[in-house]
């Protein structure tokens, strides 16, 4: 997850400048299952500060005692950790741990990486053989830029596990209750960009709303100098439904996989009526990605209950995912 990635090289910039020495770990394959799935990584600063985590907690103490040899000897090691007899997951994980201080140019590349909104590359080659546990490594592909993670080259005649990673989720706002306050604190909370469109004339700023990325107070119009793509949603819930309408209707035609609405059925279905009478050219897909009333069917009272039915809601949309108990599934948890 990119969110995870910006607290462990920005967490690695800061430690680099105060001369501390930084590993990274990454999990880079498995056998069976474990809690988390290869791709997944942490940091682990020579003071004993980690960031990130692989797991429910148990395999970090394993990696902190390994990650004192990387820090020795400035060269990775291969770690094999067995969760069937200690974690119960039936799986064994290989964690790949390796010196992590990228030059200023990689930290730079990076944070226009983020700023892009584009995927990005990376690719850490390793070997489960004794004889080559030291040559593993990883490297980072900006672009057109193949950026190391720290003066050991990369051996690509070792065995490759290469990642995707896809830019960060971003979640926008429109309104400015509490409601929204609470949506806004838990999507922040799960690692999303969260950004706050309340009407003009509202007395509020971004301090009112813990997590937040962006604050706008602007009017509909404006919503069509920001950027859309597919790793954004959209919830609204300004509690106006003159609001709510003119806003959704500056939505139309952008790239988004998820509109959300705060409010009863029949709320919608006039707000879809009236949009339609504004716009009668408006596409099935359109409204094929409007949700309302928002949220999956947790019997949710509060505010706080609300939105984590909400953020549900979203996450199995932009994941294609049914909602039900994973009790009931009948093939493994991450399948």
């Amino acid at each position: 997850m990119i969110h995870e990635l910006k607290d462990i090289i920005r967490s690695a910039k800061i430690a680099q400048s105060k001369g501390i020495k930084t590993v990274l770990a990454s999990v880079v394959s498995l056998d069976g299952s474990s809690y988390r799935r290869p791709g997944v990584r942490m940091s682990i600063q020579e003071n004993g500060k980690m960031i990130g985590a692989v797991s429910g907690g148990c395999v970090e103490k394993e990696i902190l005692r390994q990650a004192q040899q990387v820090f020795e000897t400035n060269s990775s090691t291969l770690m094999e950790y067995d969760g069937r007899y200690r974690l119960g997951c039936e799986g064994i994980l290989y964690i790949l741990i390796e010196p992590f201080h990228p030059t200023n140019k990689f930290f730079d590349a990076f944070e226009k990486q983020c700023s892009s909104r584009k995927s990005f590359l990376i690719n850490s080659y390793f070997s489960k053989e004794t004889s080559k546990i030291n040559q593993g490594s990883s490297c980072f592909h900006f672009n057109d830029q193949e950026l190391s993670v720290s003066e050991l080259n990369p051996k690509k005649n070792l065995t490759l596990f290469s990642q995707t990673i896809k830019p960060g989720f971003k979640l926008i706002i429109i309104g400015c209750e509490h409601d929204a306050v609470q949506l806004c604190k838990y999507a922040s909370a799960t690692g999303w960009d969260v950004v706050i469109v309340a009407p003009i004339d509202e007395q509020k700023s971004i301090k009112d709303f813990p997590g937040a990325t962006n604050y706008y107070g602007i009017n509909e119009k404006e919503l069509n100098g920001f950027s859309f793509d597919s790793q954004t949603a959209v919830v609204i819930m300004s509690h106006s439904y003159v609001r709510d309408l003119k806003y959704l209707s500056e939505l139309v035609g952008k790239k988004i996989n998820y509109i959300g609405l705060l409010g009863p059925s029949k709320r919608r279905e006039k707000l879809l009526n009236d949009l339609i009478e504004k716009n009668n050219l408006i596409s099935e897909g359109f409204f094929d990605k409007i949700y309302g009333p928002a949220g999956i069917n947790i019997g949710a009272e509060t505010p706080q209950e609300i939105a984590i039915s909400i953020l549900a809601e979203i996450l199995s949309v932009i994941r294609n995912q049914k909602p039900i108990y994973l009790k009931d599934k009948q093939i493994g948890i991450h399948q």
